[in-house]
């Protein structure tokens, strides 16, 4: 078996004609379904190339559910080695003094070649301290973009929208050619108030979007997002939007061509390919023209993955070098080739595009594009805001209150900013 040039740990080998069990690492992660099954193929491949180590994937439930249950078996000193936590979570794992080895420390202290600007810069930027350390390592990263019913677009005589304008305009015309609503959406606080905001380049929360601190307050309520949430409101009542659900419930409404248009993550590429029964394009996520001329980049989701401390030194090598496997070209690019995953360094981006992958699959580069054309604001770097998940939460009963027409687009944010600065102010304290 030809030994990995990344691997150079002689643990596990033959000692004496025996052979030494392959030292375990436990790595807990969120993926279900077919990327579940591509988690454990790439963790196959690590074992395979040496012996020194074996990682061994463990499926924990949804991303709340793996991050409760990381946080549970570490106070109970049961912790993995390596944890999948998805972006809303950063704040919260930045703050677990203790409990958490930097991925730049554990690289450097474990002999890992390890560079930082090998990666996409509005990736690692998310998930790095200030001053540009790396605590965590990017895995499964991807941004929103929206998704098109190319059939019906030919038969109403319309091309993909990339403004708002256009979106309303388009959704007419597809409506007047028989088509039931125009677009709907997932994820709709990440996609049409987290996204958009950063898109049109204006604050989500006070203190940079809380990258330049813990003492930050929601943003979400400015007259940009209100007339937007306004108007979807409106949009909402006529049919051009239909709202689906809080996370990708309403991809239904786009496979059974209800909705011409479907605004969901890059990584629901896979999905859609296989679900849908017609043929699709991928454009980038709409803005609108008449508060900004060029939009900004958007910002990710996903998740990254977090070394957690407590665990024997020899065991960090193993995590180490495992971390350099993922970071490979070849495996970054089979992974974001698989899954619709942005790739998080230019050496797998640039082997993408050199195989031809995305002249074979087009709108699959449509996200990279727009997450690194330009360089990131202040209010398009991304968000690091404490007990977000519960924010979220917050924000998604405010917006169904626009949808069902029982408050109006101001009273709605202005309730979801009152009642998220409370949670902010919460954490606030907790980590002082």
């Amino acid at each position: 078996m030809r030994k990995s040039t990344l691997v150079s740990i002689a643990v596990g080998m033959a000692v004496s004609g025996s052979s030494i069990a392959a030292t375990q690492i436990e790595w807990w992660h969120a993926m279900g379904g077919a990327n579940g099954e591509k988690v454990n193929e790439i963790a196959a491949g690590f074992n395979a190339a040496q012996d020194a180590y074996e990682v061994k994937p463990v499926y924990k439930g949804n991303y709340s559910e793996t991050m409760t249950s990381a946080i549970a078996a570490f106070r109970a000193k049961k912790q993995p080695h390596i944890v999948q936590v998805f972006e809303v979570g950063t704040a919260s794992m930045m703050a677990a003094e203790g409990a958490v080895y930097p991925v730049y420390k554990l690289m450097r202290e474990n002999g890992q070649a390890f560079n930082k600007d090998d990666y996409l810069s509005s990736v690692t930027g998310y998930y790095s301290d200030e001053e540009g350390n790396m605590l965590s390592m990017p895995f499964n990263s991807s941004t929103p973009v929206l998704y098109y019913n190319k059939e019906l677009f030919a038969k109403a005589g319309v091309q993909a929208p990339s403004t708002w304008e256009q979106v309303e305009a388009t959704s007419k015309k597809l409506m007047d050619n028989g088509v039931k609503c125009g677009f709907t959406t997932s994820w709709q606080s990440w996609v049409q108030l987290e996204n958009f905001s950063a898109r049109h380049n204006v604050p989500f929360a006070s203190k940079a979007n809380g990258f330049a601190g813990t003492d930050t307050e929601l943003m979400l309520n400015g007259p940009v997002q209100v007339a937007h949430i306004s108007k979807l409101g409106e949009w909402q009542q006529n049919g051009i939007f239909s709202y689906g659900g809080r996370r990708s419930d309403a991809a239904p409404k786009f496979y059974s061509q209800e909705c011409a248009m479907f605004m969901q993550s890059s990584a629901g590429y896979a999905g859609i390919r296989r679900n849908a029964k017609f043929e699709f394009g991928v454009a980038p996520l709409p803005y609108w023209k008449k508060d900004i001329s060029t939009p900004k980049n958007t910002i990710i989701g996903g998740a990254s993955l977090w070394v957690l401390q407590g665990k024997k030194t020899e065991e960090y090598k193993g995590v180490a070098s495992f971390l350099s496997y993922l970071s490979r070209a070849d495996v970054q690019a089979d992974w974001h080739q698989f899954s619709g995953y942005l790739p998080i360094t230019h050496a797998a981006y640039d082997l993408t595009k050199g195989q031809g992958f995305y002249t074979a699959n087009p709108g699959t580069e449509t996200g990279v594009i727009q997450m690194t054309s330009g360089k990131p604001t202040e209010n398009s770097k991304g968000l690091r805001l404490g007990n977000f998940v519960q924010i979220r939460d917050i924000i998604n009963e405010e917006l169904e209150g626009v949808w069902s027409g029982q408050k109006d687009a101001q009273t709605a944010l202005d309730d979801a900013k009152k009642r998220g600065d409370v949670l902010l102010r919460k954490f606030e304290k907790a980590t002082k």
